[in-house]
């Protein structure tokens, strides 16, 4: 009997690998007008540093409306950092800027943009707003991390447009920043950088911002910096800032000079309730001493009418029992 039921396992073995559930779709069935026509999964070189970043699923799909047809694909990371990075690394060079989102860049015939921690990009039409808004009500399995302010702390005078580069770890680091080692930046420690080339007289500079937890760990970071040949580099707060073989030595201290650090103080704001508003302390305090007033009246009145119902019926509650000893 054991050796059926193991013959039997084995024979529906394929079936329960059929039967696995499937990764849900990245991109929905239609995008307003538009119809999904053909879908395939999205297949990129690079797999390390799509890993680095947190990938999880792709696809890519054709929509039609009419005679007209666009292409849409769509990336899943493990969260907004990852997002970002894939952005900034895959974004067209020539690409500029759009106002549909924070992270977002359009051509003449495409767009690409950061949906939290989707990137999703268009060729051949860019979608409007309400598109753009029903697409984000599809998506599944979103990340509400908000994006890291790192990119924030780049200069933006002389910068290249369209190079800056988040790096997330070591594969990141060697492809965009290869002057620099893994063991100097300290990944370990929970380090993470923003790269990006600037304009200077002698040819273009390119600048590495490196932050880490807290500022301690920066003082014992920078000094392994200042080692790497034709580096120039420094410190504030918890950032390490380094301009990579510079041939402007000037000019690399006038872009470090530009590098500060600037601490986000979040306070926690009190929200006052009904408790706090003096009106009605009062009136509350008037309240209870109605309540009162009101109880010891009904307790008065009820200790009273049993004593006289007590004194009706011939009960006196205080009358004293004597003995008449002196009478004996």
């Amino acid at each position: 009997m054991a050796r059926n039921l193991k013959t039997l396992a084995f024979c529906l073995l394929p079936f329960a690998f059929c039967l696995r559930p499937l990764p849900a779709a990245a991109l929905p069935d239609n995008i307003g007008a538009w119809q999904r026509t053909a879908v395939q999964a999205v297949t990129q070189p690079d797999q390390a540093l799509w890993k680095e970043y947190g990938f999880q699923i792709g696809e890519t799909a054709t929509y039609r409306s009419g005679d007209k047809e666009f292409t849409a694909t769509a990336w899943r990371l493990q969260d907004a950092t990852g997002a970002l990075g894939v952005f900034e690394w895959q974004r067209p060079p020539t690409s500029k800027p759009s106002p549909l989102a924070k992270l977002a860049a359009e051509t003449d015939t495409g767009l690409m943009l950061v949906h939290h921690n989707y990137l999703l990009s268009f060729e051949g039409y860019k979608p409007g707003n309400d598109e753009l808004a029903a697409l984000a009500g599809s998506l599944k399995n979103l990340d509400g991390a908000p994006l890291p302010t790192l990119p924030d702390a780049l200069p933006t005078q002389d910068l290249v447009p369209n190079s800056e580069r988040y790096i997330a770890g070591p594969i990141a680091l060697q492809r965009f920043a290869p002057g620099i080692s893994p063991a100097t930046a300290g990944f370990h420690l929970g380090a993470e950088a923003q790269v990006a080339s600037y304009r200077a007289p002698a040819g273009e500079m390119k600048l590495a911002i490196f932050i880490y937890p807290t500022a301690q760990i920066a003082i014992q970071r920078i000094a392994e910096f200042q080692k790497i040949p034709q580096v120039m580099a420094k410190r504030t707060g918890p950032m390490i800032a380094v301009v990579l073989a510079t041939p402007d030595a000037n000019a690399a201290e006038r872009l470090l000079s530009l590098v500060r650090y600037q601490g986000n103080i979040t306070l926690t704001e009190y929200v006052y309730t009904r408790r706090d508003n003096i009106g009605d302390l009062v009136t509350n305090a008037f309240v209870l001493i109605g309540l009162l007033l009101a109880f010891a009246t009904v307790a008065g009145l009820a200790f009273g009418g049993f004593r006289y119902l007590r004194r009706k019926r011939g009960i006196d509650p205080e009358a004293m029992i004597t003995l008449h000893l002196a009478d004996r």
